[in-house]
């Protein structure tokens, strides 16, 4: 279900507050629109019926755009990230292989917006340069981890980009400027005291990078792996060519640590 050509999010009205719900009939007519889609040969014709049943579910969007406000970014930007999303789901949704339409389209929405806070929650923007040096890093890392069986040298990886060392840990230091909180807790409910809220997030993310600059170069390794690229101990095991059992005893250190280092309780930590 293609279009000729994408739509324009600045082509579609301003940003819709009312909630229609599923059994609108806004949404019925969407439905039949999609339904249509699937039966149309005209490519013309097809873009048309996918731009009105767009339209028509513009509060998917915005609704689910409007639950993430507040956390950084600018709610236009968010409204804008959702109706491309809303697009998305447009063109990949065949009727009949969910409960409707807008099932369909929330979770693609909400995974939409998630990866943009992902991609782009800077605290401080570094250079552009840096930023697509940071992108290539991180796969060229990943390919060189599958070769070696190890993790790479920084020289390793400033060989294999054609770059300077210098660089590659430039990179790793504009990392730091990086807002990596977990997508998860973007869906949990905010306090009603929101300047404590901040102030609370603030203040434990400074503790962790403090209590981060006292672990060896290996403690962080498997930081990273386990709590950003969320691998198993399994496979931590197989990247460091230790145990399991190991791999669990360093999570456990590690995490003890850090902890400390927080001034957080220690007793009952668990990896």
């Amino acid at each position: 279900m293609a279009l000729a050509t994408p739509l324009p999010t600045t082509a579609l009205p301003a940003a819709r507050h009312d909630h229609a719900g599923p059994d609108s009939p806004d949404h019925a007519r969407a439905e039949e629109l999609l339904a249509e889609v699937e039966t149309c040969h005209d490519r013309w014709r097809r873009g048309e019926l996918v731009r009105e049943a767009v339209v028509l579910t513009l509060d998917l969007a915005d609704g689910v755009a409007r639950r993430y406000q507040g956390r950084g970014m600018e709610p236009d930007d968010l409204v804008q990230v959702g109706r491309m999303a809303l697009v998305k789901a447009a063109n990949g949704y065949r009727c009949g292989r969910g409960r409707s339409f807008a099932a369909y389209a929330v979770p693609t929405i909400s995974g939409e917006i998630k990866r943009h806070f992902r991609d782009q929650g800077w605290l401080v923007r570094p250079p552009r340069r840096l930023q697509e040096l940071r992108a290539e890093v991180a796969g060229e890392q990943e390919r060189l981890r599958q070769v070696l069986l190890r993790e790479p040298t920084d020289f390793e990886l400033a060989r294999a980009l054609d770059v300077a060392t210098e660089e590659i840990r430039e990179v790793r230091s504009c990392s730091m400027a990086y807002h990596a909180m977990p997508l998860d807790a973007l869906d949990a409910p905010r306090p009603s005291d929101d300047e404590r809220w901040f102030d609370d997030v603030v203040v434990a993310r400074d503790a962790l990078r403090d209590a981060l600059v006292g672990l060896g170069e290996r403690d962080l390794l498997i930081v990273r792996l386990r709590f950003v690229e969320e691998q198993t101990q399994s496979e931590i095991a197989e990247v460091l060519g230790v145990s399991q059992m190991q791999v669990s005893r360093l999570l456990a250190s590690i995490v003890r640590r850090l902890r400390a280092a927080m001034g957080l309780e220690v007793e009952g930590v668990q990896a």
